[in-house]
């Protein structure tokens, strides 16, 4: 991945949660007609909300170039369901999925699906084994595994079905299982989905830097935000991609900013408050020591207008962002090599 020393042009994410299901595509289209290479949908169950995976599976089939990453629990969410799920996501965005691994406090959460609350380390460890878990199953299946073989009426070459084998570790917190497999469906296109996680997650102790492939670094102001995206990359090293997390409210429509922006969230996010003229001029600062930044938008429809008129293009112009990748995956827009089979008789060795 890039680092500060280097001239490398960037990429830009855009949360799309406060997009409601009916409008979710005119949303996603207008992201992705900006120049956006990247949608991500925030999981915050609600009563007669579609979660942030199923909106990621609505927005996959209608769009072409921009990713869809959903945020997806990984403590009360059964590690096989996230695996096949998010595969089938893959499959109908054309490759270009990924999963935003969350794992936080929720009383609530344990107490729908009838177990004790998870909190501190145990978080980590949960998050681990789960992706853990949707690696090997990823990698069940080889690509070559359907062979339609009519003659033998053979569909499948069973020998290249393979069983995963995972069990948490001794020292596992929580209640312990395993997984035996193989998954219900093929590899995704991509081999391997880019897994995102907090950086306050990832590290020694923690979710290991090489099972992720990009983090979510987040500061208190802007001000901090590049000082804190050099501090990730120096702990983790170049192999993970880093992205700046920026709350942003913009002059619109004849309003100030100040006076749409409200009381700042308490969120650990950095927020940017004012001009699109400015904000494209922070944007530039931080894609030069970032690989990307994802804007989470107070209002999707206002700013989402003022970025896609004001800031995208001029960012463009200065050579700062990305082209969008025509029919390309998730992986490539990340920099990421084709992901071997762990379990391929022809690989040299697992992959990301």
């Amino acid at each position: 991945m890039s680092s500060s020393e280097e001239t490398k042009a960037g990429f830009l994410a855009i949360e799309l949660d406060g997009a409601g299901y009916e409008n979710l595509a005119t949303a996603v289209l207008a992201a992705e007609s900006a120049g956006f290479h990247v949608a991500t949908f925030k999981d915050a169950p609600e009563a007669g909300r579609t979660n942030a995976l199923q909106r990621a599976a609505f927005a996959g089939p209608i769009t072409r170039t921009i990713a869809v990453v959903p945020e997806v629990d990984t403590v009360y969410t059964e590690p096989f369901h996230i695996s096949t799920q998010l595969a089938s996501l893959d499959y109908v965005s054309g490759g270009r999925a990924g999963w935003i691994v969350t794992a936080a406090e929720s009383p609530e959460a344990a107490a729908a699906v009838g177990r004790s609350s998870v909190e501190g380390a145990a978080l980590a460890q949960e998050a681990a084994a789960s992706i853990e878990v949707g690696r090997r199953l990823w990698d069940s299946w080889e690509d070559d595994v359907v062979i339609r073989d009519v003659a033998t009426g053979r569909y499948i070459d069973v020998d290249k079905l393979h069983y995963v084998d995972f069990e948490t570790p001794s020292d596992f917190a929580g209640p312990g299982y395993s997984v035996k497999g193989p998954s219900i469906i093929p590899r995704p296109l991509q081999g391997q989905l880019p897994v995102l996680a907090a950086a306050s997650l990832v590290g020694e102790g923690l979710v290991p830097a090489d099972a992720v492939d990009a983090v979510l670094v987040s500061a208190p102001t802007p001000e901090l935000l590049a000082a804190e995206v050099r501090d990730v990359r120096a702990r983790l090293g170049a192999s993970v991609a880093v992205l700046a997390e920026l709350d942003v409210v913009l002059d619109s429509r004849g309003e100030a900013a100040v006076s749409r922006a409200g009381t700042p969230a308490a969120n650990g996010r950095a927020g940017f408050v004012g001009s699109p003229g400015d904000l494209t001029e922070l944007l530039d600062a931080l894609l030069k020591e970032a690989d990307g930044v994802r804007l989470h938008p107070a209002a999707v429809d206002v700013e989402l207008d003022e970025l896609s008129r004001l800031v995208l293009p001029e960012l463009r112009r200065r050579g700062s962002l990305q082209a969008p990748i025509q029919d390309g995956t998730f992986r490539e827009l990340l920099g990421l090599a084709p992901a071997e089979n762990r379990y391929a008789t022809t690989a040299s060795g697992a992959g990301k």
